[in-house]
């Protein structure tokens, strides 16, 4: 009687640790499916956000996710962060502070998710931002790495036209490096990075054919490439197309 008495507790014991670990599982499966769609929707507003122009609300946003695992959170943070950073309103010591949080969001992003091409895209943008505080060593010295990741994001999207036209500002930064840059890359490699105003003007060209007009910044580049191209016909073209251009962002109206 013991014994049948012992068993029949166990079983009973065995049988409510199965209801508790099914009942966690239900409650656990549902817990994962109300995360994904509050994921969804946090994007949906913060992409809403973004194309109105709401920056300060658009950061208030999404910082209540930075410990999130999610990689599409986390790139959108770090593009928030240094859109923030990039306001007249914003103090030097704030956009300092925000060019570190935007590439430490980037960089968890790509952990998170290394296929994810708008994550390699923000990690490069964060990185050369990053350098504006490090000095032109170190500038100069990460420019490798930014325009790997800049190929990477344009190998997992080809049409985006955004990385396109990075790459596009990359070799225009180096075709116009003065001497004394040029002798601090050599320090830095055996073979320092070079390029030409008619390879970025191909960039430029590349983005625009991907999304025309999509970016006010890549009408000015035309422009500034054709004037260091000597052909002012062409300059006063894409200048005009940036001065036309309606200004949505405070980069507009610095363009």
């Amino acid at each position: 009687q013991v014994l049948r008495k012992s068993l029949q507790r166990g079983f009973a014991l065995s049988t409510g640790s199965f209801l508790v670990y099914e009942a966690h599982k239900l409650i656990s499966g549902f817990a994962e499916v109300h995360a994904s769609f509050k994921v969804e929707e946090v994007i949906e507003q913060a992409d809403y956000l973004y194309g109105s122009g709401e920056t300060e609300k658009l950061y208030r946003l999404l910082v209540q996710h930075k410990n999130s695992d999610d990689a599409e959170l986390l790139w959108r943070l770090a593009r928030a962060a240094r859109d923030l950073a990039q306001l007249s309103s914003t103090s030097a010591e704030e956009k300092r502070q925000l060019a570190y949080e935007a590439l430490e969001c980037a960089r968890k992003a790509l952990e998170k998710n290394e296929s994810n091409f708008a994550a390699h895209k923000w990690y490069g943008i964060c990185l050369s931002d990053v350098g504006d505080f490090e000095g032109i060593k170190t500038k100069i010295g990460n420019a490798i790495v930014i325009k790997e990741h800049f190929q990477r994001a344009i190998e997992l999207n080809p049409k985006d036209a955004t990385t396109i036209h990075l790459i596009g500002i990359w070799c225009y930064s180096f075709a116009e490096m003065p001497w004394y840059q040029r002798k601090i890359a050599a320090t830095l490699f055996a073979t320092p990075p070079t390029s030409t105003f008619q390879e970025a003007l191909r960039y430029f060209h590349m983005a625009e054919e991907a999304d025309p007009n999509f970016y006010s910044k890549n009408l000015l580049f035309l422009g500034k490439t054709y004037l260091k191209l000597n052909n002012k016909k062409m300059a006063l073209l894409w200048l005009s197309k940036a001065k036309e251009y309606p200004a949505h962002t405070e980069e507009d109206k610095q363009v």
